[in-house]
């Protein structure tokens, strides 16, 4: 039944795997945010298992009934060397061949069912956890870039272990002592056949283990850090072909892929030569278990028929532990995937329904507010200052002073290590991330757009959830008008609809800073941070930038720019001077630069003109 509390036709977005509940609504028209009940107080893999895991019961069911279904052919070698051979019983052998088909008939639908459930698991996991590993991506990035690049990889490497042969072997692994008690009543001796193979091919499965699983895993951790080296290159090709680092970047990538496919090669043969030793001890078991029953059988101590059967079943017993052996790497692999993703999930909280505040005015006050990296060195320490709302502070001081890092940290780019900032006097934490970022108007220093259309960029690709097109259409057209950037949006191919490339490829750097711009208006957020938004820009653009400020201010936006040109200074109401990751100076903006001033130039411009 749909949960109540749920927006209407929301009830198809729950993966039929796990019992979903509807977070609380964030804004009107938003959809909720759907969280399986076992990720309600941990964000691990294993409680992504866990959620999936009617899908393994029901696999498990099916294995147990399949695995007594494949006694059925060794009951129909016995029945026909014993009784239908010596009593030369067509009918009998006629009705125990109808019951052989059903049988395996009945085994192979088995067989396709849990197949086809342990796919639908790999959904259902995907469904449950990959929106939580992009989420834990997005919000650790910055703190862990080689991780988050590689997280998704490392997901689809453990979702498709789940339907290897490892997972099946896996399955049936239960139910060896169940082939050994058949051995043991067929015989006493064919029974310690059985054990002492069983307890051989396992010790091999450890030798397994105990050989490759450092190697694998140093194998998989240098493919890892080759694929990201590859990523980043091939990013930015223009600028590899402009240096002349292609051959360069096409050496060192080999050695990288060199270094790698010497650890996965030391690694797979080492398996290798143990799968096969696996093997080579299973075949060797069954002809053993063969000639064990014709020993059994010329003694009288067995029927001839169950000399097949002793052969059989006791192959049927090594089988699943052979399974596990040809697909051990797939288990490291898997292992070392939970691994770097429960790192990665369990380096952020869970987002938590937080109460839905009113929209803010535009009042900002930031307090003892630093920055550190990740060994603890500061980059801005007890930055202090305020703005009311609709007022215009300019961010100036020299390169590498902390501008961009003190914007970031506002605009909730970055998580603050000390002090806090208040937007209406709500600490940034209290707010809903989603909802803050709504009311922010967030331009970075470096222009980055993402893989799609202009209006899907300006729109902060709202229609992906969901929202009236038609609306999001006016506000798109809206916000480039407001940022000067409409009628250069129109002269592109397909204007709104123009496809920008990866990284904003297809246009030039001023085109993209305004549209990033005109990304930064969408909505009228009540604050515009924005991080030296005429650095790519040339004078026309430049000038339009200042009427769109001024609009802006006149609107009773409140406004934060990181400026180097002072072409905007004159419609700027407080200047804010970072050095050292310090605030200098801070104040109405003719008083600053009253302070900035060199002090001959201070008192030439006391003398009274001649």
């Amino acid at each position: 039944m749909p949960d109540p509390g749920a927006h209407p036709g929301t009830e198809q977005l729950a993966p039929p795997c796990v019992t979903f509940a509807a977070g609380k609504h964030r804004q009107s028209g938003e959809r909720p945010l759907f969280l399986p009940a076992a990720f309600r107080n941990s964000l691990t893999v294993q409680a992504a298992l866990q959620a999936c895991r009617r899908h393994f019961l029901y696999a498990a069911l099916f294995s147990a009934a399949a695995n007594l279904l494949f006694i059925a052919p060794m009951l129909y070698m016995l029945q026909v060397y014993d009784r239908v051979v010596p009593a030369q019983g067509q009918t009998t052998l006629l009705f125990l061949t109808l019951i052989l088909i059903g049988a395996l008939l009945a085994l192979a639908g088995l067989d396709a069912l849990r197949f086809r459930l342990l796919v639908r698991a790999g959904a259902c996991l995907d469904g449950a956890l990959a929106p939580q590993v992009m989420r834990s991506t997005f919000l650790q990035g910055d703190a862990h870039p080689r991780l988050a690049r590689q997280a998704m990889r490392e997901f689809d490497t453990l979702r498709q272990a789940l339907t290897g042969p490892a997972m099946l072997g896996a399955l049936d692994a239960p139910w060896i002592p169940v082939y050994v008690a058949v051995a043991f009543l067929i015989h006493f001796w064919m029974g310690m056949l059985a054990v002492a193979g069983a307890a051989l091919i396992a010790l091999l499965a450890w030798r397994n283990e105990q050989e490759t699983r450092e190697p694998l895993q140093q194998a998989n951790t240098a493919a890892a850090r080759a694929y990201a080296s590859y990523d980043t290159a091939i990013a930015s090709a223009d600028v590899v072909r402009a240096l002349g680092l292609r051959e360069a970047l096409v050496r060192g990538h080999g050695e990288e892929r060199r270094d790698s496919l010497a650890l996965q090669t030391g690694a797979g043969i080492a398996s290798a030569r143990l799968a096969a030793e696996s093997k080579f001890v299973r075949l060797f078991l069954q002809s053993s278990a063969l000639g064990l029953g014709a020993l059994l059988a010329i003694d009288g101590l067995i029927s001839p028929g169950a000399i097949f059967a002793s052969s059989f079943i006791v192959g049927r017993a090594m089988a699943p532990i052979d399974q596990l052996v040809g697909g051990w790497r797939s288990i490291v692999q898997a292992r070392g995937a939970i691994a770097v993703l429960d790192r990665l999930l369990g380096g952020n909280p869970l987002d938590v329904s937080r109460t839905l505040l009113p929209a803010p005015t535009g009042r900002l006050d930031v307090r003892g507010l630093g920055i550190a990296t990740p060994d603890r060195q500061l980059i801005i320490a007890n930055i202090s200052f305020q703005l009311k709302p609709g007022e215009f502070a300019a961010i100036v001081g020299p390169s590498g002073a902390g501008k961009s890092t003190l914007v970031r940290a506002l605009a909730g780019a970055l998580t603050p290590s000390t002090g806090e900032v208040r937007f209406d006097g709500a600490e940034q934490r209290d707010w809903d991330p989603e909802q803050l970022a709504r009311h922010i108007g967030y331009m970075p220093q470096e222009t980055v757009l993402l893989a799609g259309s202009v209006k899907a960029n300006i729109s902060r690709f709202q229609g992906w959830m969901g929202e009236p097109g038609d609306a999001i259409d006016e506000q798109t057209v809206a916000a480039a008008r407001l940022a000067g950037a409409h009628d250069m949006i129109l002269a592109l191919p397909g204007g709104y609809d123009h496809r920008i490339e990866l990284g904003g490829r297809g246009l030039s750097a001023g085109q993209a800073q305004r549209i990033a711009l005109a990304r930064a208006l969408f909505r009228d957020p009540a604050y515009i941070i924005l991080d030296e938004p005429n650095a790519s820009l040339d004078s026309e653009g430049d000038a339009q930038l200042i009427r769109t400020l001024e609009q802006l201010k006149a609107q009773g936006r409140t406004i934060l720019v990181v400026a180097h040109r002072l072409s905007m200074l004159p419609v700027v109401d407080r200047l804010l001077v970072i050095r050292d990751g310090q605030l200098a100076l801070s104040g109405p903006r003719d008083e600053v630069m009253r302070k900035l001033a060199p002090p001959q130039q201070q008192v030439t411009s006391r003398e009274p003109a001649q």
